[in-house]
């Protein structure tokens, strides 16, 4: 504290910002993304684009699902079957395969498996594409990829809570952040970029703040457990407090290993139903199917309330009889947990509500990657008498500039890549959608590495317009690989709203990025004409050991 509260307070919305920002910023991405999974992952399969949803009877319906899943899963640990919403009109089928009995187990990510499927036959849908659409995003966002979900989750843990001390810092730092919210100074170097951290992080600064803690509140057991392990270590540990306190994982139950039928799943569809008083179903899950102890659990759709909580029942799988009702009536504590949840995740958002929160995103990658960037021109600044006698960049600020190219130019290249490959895919590839994954991950790599060998001003600008042409050349891509491109749904109003919202999303994306590049591009060229012939040199000379 020597020079002062405010100073430290400085120090430390520094270095809590930039050692996680890279990480924040791929959170906040898919994040920000996931506010629209489902329209994302809509838009993914343009087969559905122009079916008719079937005026089939649930009953009816959860009979053929059940077929398939005999047909297609007979052995399967679980079952999953969800319903047409209003935000998804496919019927889907998914089961947990058992862990084979030599070779590695794996993780149950990894063994399950999904399918659409024609809910008046109860066939696959063949012609829909392979894809984990928006639901990849989703789980990017605190799962990561390629590691186990644990290590991921303490991670984006970890990351968070340095978040929330940037943020808390970062106010008691800028004593005047409300006034330069107003101001902002082009062309004034770090001026500039501190002008336009300030607008991004104050414009949804009660969003950032909430975003954060409420992601730390969904994780606070795994940070925190220590309350749960001391008064439950006789009781049961940790899933006797949550079943009672949070009943998610009611009919959870070893099978016993002797065979026995299903009970039919319509009646038991049919009585959830009243109980909830005509209420649409979200999913039904069998544990243990074929088996005696098998159960059944089904949950409500969700309502646009602010609680996450999700009602549900849980019958007997072999006699069709109801055991329990979850979520009726929640305790405090978990309608206090729910709300929170809820605001974090936006369920209860209206589409125009779930707009403002995606901008409210998108203000928050920017408040990311600026600050990211301040960090990168204050060093500059810093060593640029150096700079100008011909030393090269200290280890720190090249290796910034390279994870920042990488990070905030790689990024859309990366989620550009990812929908281009849904297109381009053959539809019968095996491990189809896995590719496209892989295609994220292999865009975002070559990003990185290219940053890493020449992280200069000519690397941001090129890879700032390959993603500006590939996401703006998305909705030209689906002229040629759909019949729902904008023409259709756009102009002749035709086709479905989200695509179309999609389509214009990431063209006015693309746009952005394209004029950013314009601007640096106009930069570069008053640089070179005002700089005298000597420093010009000198500037050649830099951009090649650079």
């Amino acid at each position: 504290m020597r020079e002062g509260f405010r100073q430290s307070m400085a120090w430390l919305h520094t270095w809590s910002g930039l050692l996680v920002c890279w990480v924040l910023l791929l959170v906040f991405s898919a994040g920000t993304a996931s506010y629209f999974k489902d329209e994302i992952t809509f838009w993914m399969t343009p087969e559905l684009h122009a079916a008719a949803r079937p005026d089939v009877a649930p009953a009816v319906a959860l009979q053929h699902a059940v077929e398939r899943l005999q047909q297609q899963a007979p052995r399967a640990e679980r079952w999953f079957i969800t319903m047409p919403s209003e935000r998804g009109s496919a019927m889907r089928v998914g089961w947990v395969s058992p862990p084979p009995k030599d070779g590695p187990k794996g993780n149950t990510r990894s063994r399950f498996k999904s399918e659409s499927i024609d809910p008046a036959t109860g066939e696959k849908l063949a012609a829909v594409r392979e894809t984990r659409g928006g639901e990849f995003l989703y789980r990017l966002h605190f799962d990561l990829h390629y590691m186990p979900a644990i290590w991921a989750r303490w991670i984006v843990s970890i990351c968070a809570m340095f978040m929330l001390v940037a943020i808390v810092s970062g106010v008691i730092t800028h004593k005047r952040i409300f006034k330069d919210f107003f101001t902002f100074r082009p062309g004034k170097g770090q001026r500039s970029w501190l002008d336009a951290h300030n607008a991004a992080a104050v414009l949804a600064l009660p969003y950032h703040l909430m975003i954060t803690y409420t992601g730390l509140i969904t994780l606070m057991f795994m940070l925190m457990p220590w309350g749960v392990q001391a008064n439950y270590q006789d009781k049961g540990g940790e899933s006797a407090f949550f079943e009672e306190v949070f009943p998610v994982g009611a009919g959870r139950v070893k099978p016993a290993g002797v065979a026995a039928p299903l009970a039919p799943l319509g009646p038991i569809a049919e009585q959830a139903q009243q109980h909830w008083n005509g209420a649409p179903l979200a999913t039904i899950v069998v544990n243990n199917p074929g088996d005696a102890n098998a159960t059944i659990v089904i949950t409500r759709q969700k309502t646009r309330t602010l609680s996450y909580l999700q009602p549900g029942m849980v019958f007997n799988g072999t006699t069709g009889a109801m055991t329990s009702a979850v979520g009726d009536e929640p305790s405090g504590t978990a309608v206090t947990r729910g709300a929170l949840y809820g605001l974090h995740m936006g369920h209860f958002a209206d589409p125009w509500l779930r707009v403002l929160f995606f901008l409210c995103g998108l203000s928050g990658c920017v408040m990311v990657a600026s600050g990211a960037l301040l960090w990168a021109v204050k060093t500059r600044q810093k060593q640029a008498k150096a700079l100008a006698a011909g030393a090269r960049p200290s280890f720190g600020l090249r290796l910034v500039d390279a994870l920042n190219i990488g990070a905030i130019a790689g990024l859309p290249i990366a989620f550009a890549a990812y929908f281009w490959a849904n297109r381009l895919l053959p539809l019968e590839a095996p491990q189809r959608s896995q590719m496209e994954i892989t295609s994220f991950f292999a865009a975002w790599g070559i990003a990185a590495v290219l940053a890493q060998v020449r992280p200069s001003m000519g690397m941001w600008r090129f890879q700032l317009s390959v993603g500006a042409a590939m996401l703006i050349g998305i909705p030209l891509l689906n002229v040629f690989t759909t019949h729902s491109h904008l023409g259709v749904t756009l102009f002749m109003a035709r086709g479905p709203w989200s695509v179309a919202g999609f389509d214009i999303t990431v063209l006015l994306l693309g746009v952005a990025l394209a004029l950013v590049v314009r601007v640096l591009h106009r930069r570069a060229k008053k640089q070179a004409k005002t700089a005298p012939a000597g420093a010009r040199a000198d500037a050649g000379k830099l951009k090649e050991a650079a």
